[in-house]
């Protein structure tokens, strides 16, 4: 009897014997099945730019905003000095931009553009024309060589949204485009990719300020600016600066060739009591010199936070940690 019991139980304890291993693929195939699932969706959304994004925002707005208002579409105004070659490149490639309404280019050279440049510019204006809205490309001409003439206001100017760039940056048009988009959703504060920030200076009292560069904004993961070579902001501001600006502060500019962005980032902070927000962006610089490569250039800059500060009489920037980015462009966020 208890033979028998033994020669039953064999069996049963091979059978469990093979089951386990086969229980364990069926639970690792389910695994795979399931992880091989939530990768091609995340693939899916991050290919799909049109689509809600599971992680977050994606920075889309209504269509009916995209452009028929003043706030649907945006301007820019590029800054330029004897630099042909990098102008052509930046002109032909943000006016393949899509929601990009005109291109005003800040012209302070003593002689005006060439017959060959202006020629160039408005065909590859015009090329992207033919596939969207139409865009207006116009050369603003100073008689005065001054950095303030980059902020100078713009009449008739359709769109709200104002992107100040230098001609030597080129960000790709995906990027611009969030960055307006993070503007539209803050539209009285300054939205750029270019941080920057102040401390005081605590050797020589409260009043006293170190402007502080890249590294600065890296090490403490804060910022009080974003530099006008690449930043959104209202074309009310414009206004502002022309008209109510100290006259001080403007010819120290001048006089100095540096720190124009500065002064507005002091004036819309001033106006607005917020700090600016960075915007996370692939920066691609075509030019090879520039101010900031320069000796004793903070030292300039610093000189620049103090005398700015005591002219507004007080420090209106605000410090943040805030960095808006893309959810649709990293895995993680």
């Amino acid at each position: 009897m208890r033979g028998g019991l033994a020669m039953n139980r064999r069996p049963l304890f091979k059978f469990r014997q093979a089951g386990i291993p086969t229980l364990r693929s069926v639970k690792i195939k389910i695994l795979l099945c399931g992880c091989v699932a939530l990768t091609l969706l995340a693939i899916s959304n991050r290919n799909c730019g049109s689509s809600p994004s599971l992680l977050g925002w994606t920075g889309d707005v209504p269509s009916i905003d995209r452009y028929s208002s003043p706030r649907g579409r945006y301007a820019i105004v590029m800054n330029t000095w004897k630099r042909y070659d990098l102008l052509k490149k930046s002109i032909s490639h943000y006016a393949s931009c899509p929601r990009l309404d005109s291109i005003h280019i800040v012209w302070s050279e003593p002689d005006p553009p060439s017959v060959s440049l202006q020629r160039f510019l408005n065909h590859v204006v015009g090329l992207n024309s033919r596939v969207g809205p139409r865009i207006e490309l116009i050369v603003d001409i100073n008689k005065k060589d001054s950095l303030n003439n980059r902020f100078k206001d713009i009449k008739d100017l359709k769109a709200d949204a104002v992107f100040s760039i230098d001609d030597d940056v080129i960000f790709p048009c995906s990027s611009v485009e969030f960055a307006f988009t993070v503007w539209q959703s803050a539209p009285d504060t300054m939205v750029g990719y270019v941080p920057r920030m102040h401390w005081v200076n605590e050797k020589e009292g409260k009043d006293k300020y170190i402007y502080g560069g890249w590294w600065s904004v890296w090490w403490t993961g804060t910022y009080s600016m974003v530099l006008s070579k690449a930043a959104f902001f209202h074309k009310k501001y414009l206004k502002l600066y022309t008209d109510e600006m100290p006259a001080s502060i403007k010819e120290y500019i001048t006089r100095n060739r540096n720190c124009e962005d500065i002064a507005m980032s002091f004036l819309v902070a001033n106006a607005t009591g917020a700090p600016p927000i960075w915007v996370k962006g692939k920066i691609f610089e075509i030019g090879s010199t520039g101010i900031s490569s320069l000796g004793g250039h903070s030292e300039t800059r610093t000189e620049c936070v103090n005398k700015f500060a005591a002219e507004f009489g007080r420090m209106p920037l605000v410090s943040t940690s805030l960095k808006a980015i893309d959810s649709r462009n990293v895995w993680f966020w």
